[in-house]
């Protein structure tokens, strides 16, 4: 089975090399697209220099993630982000897990960067809303690519997109989250924020989308939320916590 990897990316220099290498270590044939939104660093640069194809754009996580599974020509589809390692075995994992009958996709188990406590307690708590069917793009989703396509594909909404395909997955058909090899991923984002302050906004944000909140609103309150005094977050929105 062929497996198109859809990678992310806004000035990623930094990490985007240690992505595409866990790719290479990877079995099977793989093809990997660098869906960039405007980079202004190397990151393009180091996709084509590693024999990535590029398709740039717009930015927004939704818009790009949907322009690079436009092009994949994989029987499979893994969305990637830059700051996400895959462990070696991880697309065979994939593979295997789509062999089941009924099995349209699914995502990783997640493991946090970093010897803390902190870190620990974010796999945990991944860990624990993964159980109550809550995932996220930083968890490696997979999906066979006629699937995503009968599904209408991953919109291209400000805030969410991830989730709202999920979602759309999870009722289509069986999907599953592979435990071993896990996928590992950074805790950057969490960087200065207080445990009670993400799952309050994580319930927060979960409950404004029920509500039918437009994700353009919810886009603003989590760069609200995320970048309150004393709990700074990351540059620009991303969904799930």
């Amino acid at each position: 089975m062929k497996i198109s990897v859809v990678i992310p990316t806004l000035n990623e220099a930094k990490a985007l090399t240690s992505a595409l290498d866990c790719i290479d270590f990877q079995a099977g044939e793989t093809e990997v697209i660098v869906s960039d939104g405007g980079s202004t660093d190397a990151t393009v640069a180091i996709a084509t220099r590693q024999r990535a194809r590029v398709i740039c754009g717009a930015r927004g996580r939704g818009q790009q993630l949907r322009r690079g599974a436009a092009i994949a020509s994989g029987e499979a589809i893994v969305f990637l982000h830059a700051d996400t390692r895959l462990a070696p075995g991880a697309l065979d994992a994939v593979r295997t897990a789509l062999a089941e009958p009924g099995v349209v996709g699914g995502n990783f188990r997640v493991i946090f960067d970093g010897p803390t406590d902190f870190a620990r307690w974010l796999t945990g708590f991944y860990a624990w809303i993964r159980r109550r069917g809550f995932y996220y793009g930083d968890s490696v989703i997979f999906v066979r690519r006629e699937v995503y396509h009968a599904l209408g594909g991953i919109r291209p909404i400000a805030l969410m997109e991830d989730f709202d395909f999920v979602r759309r997955m999870e009722r289509f058909g069986l999907t599953r989250c592979i435990a071993d090899p896990p996928a590992l991923t950074s805790s950057r984002r969490f960087s200065g924020r207080r445990r009670w302050r993400i799952v309050l906004h994580w319930g927060i944000i979960h409950a404004l989308y029920a509500l039918g909140v437009a994700p353009v609103t919810l886009a603003r309150i989590y760069r609200s939320a995320t970048h309150a005094p004393g709990d700074p977050g990351r540059q620009r929105p991303r969904s799930g916590l």
